[in-house]
């Protein structure tokens, strides 16, 4: 097993500075929420600061349960974030030489950990020509016996895609049909633009859906994220894997995520907020003639594309964006794709501020033409 770090992360603007950065388009979250909203000053400093349960806080996991069918808390284990319950799965399930099957593009993570543990990995892309919709005939096309596991994200990062309920339930009966597990990272289900998917634990034994409170409750640093799965004996590995990393996860933070998740009335104010701004940016695309897109149905962000007879020069773009603008958006290739398609995020700014960021990105792209 080796490791590399994601672009993604090592450019990402923590690591940047957020100090050298006026308009953060590249940000996949709404925006981050004072801790007074959740807890009180006087409870928080009297939590003793003790080993948790393993599996996490039982409060906890009966709340996140709610949003789930046939399940029930013993069948969540609450992980450090959503990046680690991924982790935790792909490093319980796989081997060497394992056949996986990943939607690209995604997250990083979800096809670096399976790379990095040395499986064989096929990567199902979704294609800005076929409006990023998943090819069901060319996925069916890779399942066979040898499949170990299916990684989907819906609504997907960084494209805003989705799936048809009759689509996943066809998904489904692919991996029932060869005996694979599907992972389904649902990070922003609960920002879906329609109707909320169902979610994969719930559909099948074979399904296991991982989701955190970091992108749709604006709280990503308290680290909270969780694995579901009606598949006991598949736990108690979940479990083990996650012990060897971290034994349990903060009660400072799961103390925290009891009055974050008792307060669902916040996702309703982002929800609002997130579609006003896809109004503006919509509008805004409509007149920006260096850029085509597919318009996201669900999450936070959209993933257009430079159009090739704009003769944009790419690389001086994103140094103008940045350098004179103070505009930060997420480049393709930390999706494994080519820079002149970018991620830009509509969850997190009032509409007239985040305006003014893609006017920004307006004024770098004409100043980088060739």
């Amino acid at each position: 097993m080796w490791f590399k770090r994601m672009a993604i992360e090592k450019e990402s603007p923590e690591e940047y500075g957020y100090e050298k950065i006026k308009y953060n388009l590249a940000e996949s979250s709404v925006p981050d929420q004072p801790l007074n909203l959740f807890i009180e000053a006087e409870k928080l400093i009297n939590i003793l600061p003790s080993y948790g349960y393993h599996k996490g806080k039982p409060e906890l996991r009966k709340l996140i349960v709610q949003q789930y069918e046939k399940l029930s808390p013993e069948n969540i284990l609450v992980t450090n974030g959503a990046a680690e319950a991924l982790f935790v799965v792909e490093a319980t399930l796989l081997k060497p030489g394992d056949k996986v099957v990943v939607l690209h593009p995604n997250y990083p993570s979800n096809y670096e950990v399976p790379k990095s543990l040395g499986c064989d990995e096929k990567l199902i892309s979704l294609k800005f020509e076929e409006n990023f919709e998943l090819n069901l005939d060319e996925l069916r096309k890779m399942m066979d016996k040898d499949v170990k596991l299916v990684s989907l994200t819906y609504p997907n990062n960084p494209t805003g895609a989705m799936v048809s309920e009759s689509e996943l339930r066809e998904i489904v009966e692919m991996v029932e049909d060869c005996g694979c597990y599907l992972l389904m990272d649902e990070t922003y289900r609960e920002l879906s633009h329609g109707n909320k998917l169902p979610t994969v634990a719930s559909l099948t034994p074979l399904g296991i859906s991982v989701s955190t409170l970091s992108k749709a409750y604006g709280t990503p640093g308290i680290r909270i994220g969780w694995i579901a799965t009606r598949d006991d004996e598949l736990m108690e590995k979940l479990i083990a894997a996650k012990e060897q990393i971290n034994i349990c996860n903060s009660v400072i933070d799961e103390e925290i995520a009891v009055g974050v998740l008792r307060r669902r009335d916040i996702l309703e104010k982002n929800m609002k907020r997130a579609l006003e701004n896809l109004k503006v940016l919509s509008d805004w695309m409509e007149e920006e003639r260096h850029l085509e897109w597919v318009p996201p149905k669900g999450g936070l962000v959209c993933f257009p594309r430079i159009k090739e007879n704009m003769h944009v020069d790419v690389p001086r773009f994103y140094s103008i964006l940045l350098e004179k603008y103070r505009t930060f958006v997420g480049p393709g290739h930390w999706f494994n794709m080519p820079d002149s398609y970018l991620r830009i995020g509509y969850g997190w700014y009032s509409p007239e501020e985040f305006y003014k960021g893609l006017e920004n990105i307006s004024k770098a792209l004409k100043e980088a033409e060739k």
